[in-house]
């Protein structure tokens, strides 16, 4: 999930200005209402019919489907697909702590940071869903470098709840959530990042029901980095003799779905050589798709903001899984998260699955907590969440 929101969106969401869009909030689409220009250093991107997004030093593009050819027929595909709802691989929720206390390396555990509750998951587990997403922190797990040894304790409680996850027969997603940065800095050595990935897959290499996550939110980043981050990963867990297991990449821009399509179609050149990769992507429905905010824009967001990455997914013949998405407790967000499922299932030729954020032991009242039994995620879309297994 994105660390925080940018200032200046919250500054025009805070004062109600509705002349101008803030960084990464709505300015066209169908049916629009809202604000059509953007702030200072910012232009209104066509993303799809539905969506136009103020991206920060883009050019401006049209807002409307009508002057672009390639566009509509890229739309037109994801809004009417051709084949039969179908079935998901993968739904269940990501489980956050491992990677708390970001600033405090390496941290203790039960202070700083926690790994998560395996009665809470079993629960989880015995109404159907099938899949959890756990974060930990790299800085925890390789202290002094990324290409050093790990540190055993760290290891130790991260495998535990891998394995009990995998154990019950469902599958672990193993989330490095570092937004392609190690102690701040941006990850620039592909070589390390090949090297720490194929130490971590090397622990993991015979248990099938693992999935590996290159990272979490790339942001801010070079383009052809992440491509090349995202393939030295794979090429790391390969080398391990990690052979049967998916790998899940993301994209810059936080890994959005709503800018995947103009944003990151380089990563349609990943390569594996077990044909697992997955493209996972992640979707908030506040103004800003930051999920800091407990309004969605309305009540179909949730299918508007994807449709586009419906559409490349089609078009590059590859498969997609939202690896992170969620709703506020209300029924406008709720009737957005329903569509949004919908659109997925609809399109389960290339969407191969969903998971909420988030699960975890130390959430409180986070409006999204997905912790039973009384997280207010829980409370409020458990039961419309058991409708998609």
């Amino acid at each position: 999930m994105k660390a925080s929101i940018i200032a200046s969106a919250a500054a025009a969401l805070a004062t109600g200005a509705v002349a101008q869009a803030g960084a990464w909030a709505q300015c066209g689409g169908v049916n629009w209402s809202g604000a059509t220009t953007c702030i200072s250093g910012h232009a209104c991107v066509f993303v799809n019919q539905w969506y136009s997004q103020c991206q920060p030093g883009a050019a401006p593009q049209p807002t409307t489907l009508a002057t672009s050819t390639t566009r509509a027929t890229t739309t037109s595909a994801a809004a009417t697909p051709t084949l039969a709802p179908g079935k998901f691989k993968w739904f269940g929720s990501n489980q956050a702590g491992g990677e708390f206390g970001e600033k405090t390396y390496p941290g203790v555990w039960g202070t700083h940071f926690i790994f998560p509750d395996n009665n809470a998951i079993r629960t989880l587990i015995t109404q159907g869903y099938n899949t959890f997403r756990v974060g930990f922190a790299m800085e925890r797990l390789a202290q002094n470098g990324l290409t050093n040894s790990f540190d055993a304790g760290y290891l130790r409680n991260f495998t535990e709840s891998i394995n009990s996850i995998t154990n019950a027969g469902a599958w672990a997603v193993l989330d490095p959530h570092n937004y392609g940065r190690y102690f701040g800095n941006i990850i620039t050595s592909t070589a390390d990042f090949q090297t720490f990935w194929r130490n971590l897959a090397a622990q993991f290499a015979s248990n099938p029901r693992v999935i590996f996550d290159t990272n979490n939110e790339y942001h801010t980043m070079p383009q052809d980095l992440v491509l090349q981050l995202n393939q030295a990963a794979i090429n790391g867990i390969r080398a391990a003799g990690a052979r049967e297991q998916y790998i899940w990449v993301e994209g810059n821009s936080w890994s959005g779905a709503w800018t995947w399509n103009v944003t990151n179609t380089n990563l349609a050149a990943l390569t594996d050589p077990e044909n697992r990769i997955v493209y996972q992507m992640h979707q908030y429905l506040d103004s800003d798709g930051s999920g800091t905010a407990p309004a969605c824009v309305n009540a179909q967001i949730g299918a508007q903001r994807v449709v586009g990455a419906t559409a490349w997914l089609r078009a590059n013949n590859k498969k997609g899984i939202l690896g992170e998405f969620a709703g506020g407790p209300n029924d406008v967000c709720k009737q957005a998260v329903r569509g949004l499922l919908d659109h997925l299932k609809a399109n389960s030729d290339v969407w191969q699955g969903a998971l909420w954020w988030a699960g975890g032991p130390w959430w409180g009242d986070y409006m999204f907590s997905f912790e039973p039994p009384s997280g207010t995620g829980y409370v409020n879309y458990n039961s419309i969440l058991k409708e998609y297994i």
